[in-house]
């Protein structure tokens, strides 16, 4: 094919066919074609942060990080959402090869290797943070120790004595949900305790999932006398559902929840949960497309920082029966 029309697959031109730019993006993906840079444009100040879904506390934990490195090196910020995929739309491609950012932060994603090819030729960096599934080989990630956190928090319930552990975990379809599920039930099987079916639920990370998930438990013949939650949000809405049933926390049930948000210590009781370091995250995965739009490459493609247990007022032993 001409000359014209593989610039415009590689400068992100929409008056492309879909067949013409699929066998454009094979060949470039097959050489490992990556523009050089005498010829290339000079990217834009920007660091572009993709939310698969703007979350309140959690997004903005995520930006704090983000922001602080951008303002080290004089970059803006822009900010987006592309709810309800977990794989940006080619919309969001086409237009981010329009604009050229310094680099790309795709939060809570999957990168498909078509889009791999057309960021990576266009020279455009990008780095996924959370990533919904195992990154592909070569995808620069940055996650954090999930499964570890999983296991901390039923241990720490298991160590009071609890038996009866309900869990509350997010999308099954999410690598951070399946990981701290897995730790749940680790920690439960080394202990000899059996999961029992009727405890386990999947909720969305939302508030109003805890609080559904939790009328189900505490309306059970036999409740817990623990939840663990997969996030915070969801331990909330835990809160408002044993309120209604008139449940005393730590009293008749403890709660553990995941990410460590801001709000965590100030509930009340405040919220024993796993610390997620979620601005640390985002600041590595800042740093990490910084260095890679250098020329350099960076220390790791794929990093998972440490969770920790902390501990607070929402647990202790279970009641007397």
């Amino acid at each position: 094919m001409s000359v014209p029309t593989v610039s415009r697959v590689l400068n992100g031109r929409a008056d492309v066919s879909a067949a013409t730019r699929t066998r454009v993006e094979a060949l470039i993906s097959e050489h490992g074609y990556q523009r050089r840079s005498a010829t290339s444009v000079a990217p834009a100040p920007v660091i572009d942060v993709v939310f698969h879904e703007l979350d309140g506390a959690w997004a903005v934990e995520v930006m704090r990080g983000v922001t602080l490195v951008a303002r080290e090196e004089g970059l803006m910020v822009n900010l987006s959402e592309s709810a309800p995929r977990v794989v940006p739309g080619q919309g969001w491609v086409d237009a981010v090869l329009t604009r050229r950012p310094t680099g790309v932060i795709l939060v809570v994603f999957d990168v498909s290797p078509a889009q791999h090819s057309q960021l990576t030729a266009r020279g455009i960096p990008f780095a996924v943070l959370d990533p919904a599934g195992e990154p592909s080989e070569g995808v620069p990630a940055i996650g954090s120790a999930n499964w570890n956190g999983g296991m901390a928090a039923a241990r720490h319930l298991l160590d009071l004595g609890h038996r009866r552990i309900g869990v509350i975990g997010g999308p099954p379809s999410l690598l951070c949900s399946r990981a701290r599920l897995d730790g749940y039930r680790a920690a439960m099987d080394m202990a000899g305790v059996p999961i029992e079916p009727a405890l386990v639920r999947s909720g969305d990370f939302h508030v109003e999932g805890g609080y559904d998930s939790g009328l189900e438990l505490l309306r059970l013949p036999e409740p817990p006398t623990a939840v663990f939650a997969g996030s915070d949000l969801q331990a909330l809405g835990v809160y408002e559902a044993a309120r209604e049933l008139g449940v005393r926390i730590p009293g008749e049930l403890s709660v553990v929840g995941y990410d460590d948000l801001p709000v965590a210590r100030w509930v009340g009781p405040p919220l024993t949960t796993v610390h997620q370091p979620l601005a640390e995250m985002a600041e590595m995965a800042a740093r990490m497309v910084i260095t890679m739009s250098r020329g350099a490459e960076p220390v790791t493609r794929r990093l998972d920082l440490a969770t920790s247990l902390v501990v607070r007022q929402s647990t202790a032993p279970p009641p007397a029966r």
